[in-house]
């Protein structure tokens, strides 16, 4: 590792320690109940009339997918466990690795050259070095079969003593949707806290600093990291609403896709059209400091994103409509003396 990484890891740790300062976390710890407590709330009295609406427009293709889990259900009578596993490691790990098979061809060939106009970070990976490239894909695999599947197992066991969560009829989709909606929530909060609790100068040296060793991050490390971050962080925040609600197999199987293919495009360096904005984790993976959440609400409440925002990767935060690279519309500040 280089003597400027070296720094950066310093000035990142030091500066979230400084941030720490007596009280100010409480009072933000109070505010985000505030705000959070209230977007529940505002869930429960206007979430009737929003889903009524969406539920018009999703017609009558709710008896298609309950038509197509009576099939499946029916095939695998008597073996609800086989089913749950098929539903949350293969599937999502299918899904993670099929984005991110896309992305890592670009990243390893540079081709094609319509999606690295897109990078993020412009003068990094290009290409990706293959040494570290493997290293953190062998490093991913064992996360996900040594780390996510004993954890999966552990929901499958928790869940069931909930609920049925192989029952034969599929949620209603206004309770589908309030429970991605409560996912979410809890997914921000839980993220949010324990990411930054990894970066207190003791945590981070010996267990966050394996993440951020990529500055510039590509979308197969997104759970690259250490076992513990892995199981505290990544993978807690994302199982614990499932078994919280004792949700139904195919909510469930929806959400950990949604998450997989998410943090897939927060990390994958590219500011990619119709696509969410990775401007806000890229600048926390080259900064350290700053944007430790998901959606930014609760960096908001903690003031953990003024340097972000002060930035031209703040005024990239947005959903790209075009074509035209947001590094050409939106480019950066020419420097000193140019």
């Amino acid at each position: 590792m280089t003597v400027e990484t070296r720094v950066s890891d310093t000035r990142g740790a030091d500066s979230s320690s400084r941030q720490e300062g007596p009280g100010g976390l409480w009072d933000s710890v109070k505010k985000a109940a505030f705000v959070i407590g209230s977007g529940i709330l505002f869930l429960a009295a206007f979430g009737n009339s929003l889903t009524w609406h969406l539920q018009r427009f999703w017609g009558a293709s709710g008896d298609f997918w309950q038509n197509l889990w009576t099939k499946l259900y029916l095939a695998f009578e008597g073996h609800d466990a086989a089913l749950f596993y098929l539903g949350t490691m293969l599937i999502p790990t299918v899904a993670f690795w099929a984005s991110n098979g896309l992305l890592l061809l670009v990243d390893i060939t540079g081709k094609p050259s319509f999606i690295t106009r897109y990078r993020i970070q412009v003068d990094k990976n290009n290409p990706v070095d293959p040494a570290k490239l493997r290293h953190a894909v062998r490093t991913v695999i064992f996360n996900q079969v040594f780390i996510s599947g004993p954890m999966v197992v552990v929901c499958y066991h928790l869940t069931s003593w909930r609920g049925d969560p192989c029952g034969p009829e599929l949620p209603t989709f206004h309770w589908a949707l309030t429970e991605l909606a409560i996912f979410s929530i809890l997914e921000e909060v839980m993220f949010y806290y324990s990411h930054r609790l990894f970066h207190q100068p003791g945590l981070y040296k010996h267990f966050h600093k394996q993440h951020h060793e990529w500055t510039a991050p590509i979308g197969v490390v997104s759970i690259y990291a250490h076992p513990l971050e892995h199981v505290i962080s990544n993978t807690l925040p994302v199982v614990i609403g499932p078994v919280i609600l004792g949700s139904h197999l195919s909510t469930t199987t929806l959400w950990y896709c949604l998450a997989l293919v998410s943090t897939t495009i927060s990390h994958c360096g590219y500011h990619l059209p119709f696509l969410p904005s990775p401007e806000f984790h890229d600048f926390h993976h080259l900064r350290f400091n700053q944007c430790f959440g998901v959606f930014d609400v609760l960096d908001w409440l903690h003031v953990t994103n003024t340097k972000f925002r002060q930035t031209k990767q703040y005024e990239r935060q947005t959903l790209l409509t075009s074509f035209t690279p947001l590094m050409e519309s939106i480019p950066d500040s020419p420097k000193k003396g140019q």
